[in-house]
């Protein structure tokens, strides 16, 4: 059932099934091309096929909902009963989705609010549900928006790669950083900062550099209230290892959220990855 005030976000949040369904979030996918097809993110394209045809070296690369897309959307919750819209979405220093919002909102039959999270994955999430959130409570698109501003400015999102490689080649990260990683043979810790993968830290081993990331989301959390995600990619094991040590070491865990992400970041980041958000509440 739609709202007044619908909220759509991307498929880089990587929220939940059951939390979207219940806070009626609308999800637009973004494209991953494989073997030159096109497919859907969380639909076509699955974390499992994308993390295989990286592995045999095979191209995959990923594009932006087009504007129509989103305009198709608009309309649809337009003609649902939506009065207004709030569409949040990944930061646009990485990708070309929130300007295609932007030119859909223009012509759409009710006012749409497109709002640059600056960042991706559930570090994007739980921005989309405090917009929800505040929804439900009565909240006005406006002030939705603001609110879901307010807690991407305040989460922090850190990972850890395998290797810079992938991340290179979709250019998400500059080619003098990655000659750096490959040349000193060190484990990166990367974050996102005002909108863009930047390198954090250099350790030697993966073991230390997963033992660093904890400690850092812990730094991150200051003893504070915090809902936290923890993302991988073909990595299962060290995700739940990692959540385990979090949920044990943070005084005051909200949610906990541990996923594989989806076929769109897994594509640039590569098997192997491992990422930790923490979001105060």
């Amino acid at each position: 059932m739609t709202t007044e005030v619908a909220i759509v976000t991307d498929s880089t949040a990587y929220l939940p099934d059951d939390v979207v369904e219940r806070h009626g979030i609308v999800v637009v996918p973004l494209k991953v091309v494989l073997r030159g097809r096109p497919l859907d993110e969380g639909i076509e394209a699955t974390p499992a096929g994308v993390a295989d045809a990286l592995r045999q070296k095979r191209t995959v690369t990923t594009s932006r909902p087009s504007p129509e897309t989103f305009a198709e959307t608009y309309r649809r919750l337009a003609d649902d009963g939506a009065g207004e819209i709030v569409s949040i979405h990944l930061s646009a220093e990485l990708s070309g989705t929130y300007e295609a919002a932007l030119l859909a909102a223009r012509d759409a039959p009710v006012p749409v609010r497109v709002v640059d999270s600056r960042t991706l994955a559930m570090a994007m999430g739980f921005p989309v549900l405090t917009a929800a959130e505040a929804v439900a409570d009565g909240a006005t698109a406006e002030d939705a928006a603001a609110a879901a501003e307010k807690r991407a400015g305040a989460t922090f999102g850190f990972f850890y790669v395998d290797t810079l490689e992938y991340l290179r080649r979709g250019g998400r990260i500059g080619a003098a950083a990655a000659l750096m990683g490959t040349a000193l043979a060190v484990k990166p810790l990367l974050h996102v900062s005002d909108g863009r993968v930047a390198p954090l830290e250099k350790v030697r081993t993966a073991a230390k550099a997963i033992s660093r990331l904890e400690e850092i989301a812990l730094e991150a959390a200051g003893g504070a209230p915090v809902d936290v995600a923890v993302h991988h990619l073909a990595s299962p094991d060290r995700a739940e290892t990692l959540a385990e040590r979090l949920r044990e070491r943070l005084p005051q865990l909200g949610e906990l959220h541990t996923s594989e992400v989806g076929a769109v970041i897994g594509a640039h980041a590569g098997p192997g990855l491992l990422a930790v958000v923490v979001s105060p509440k």
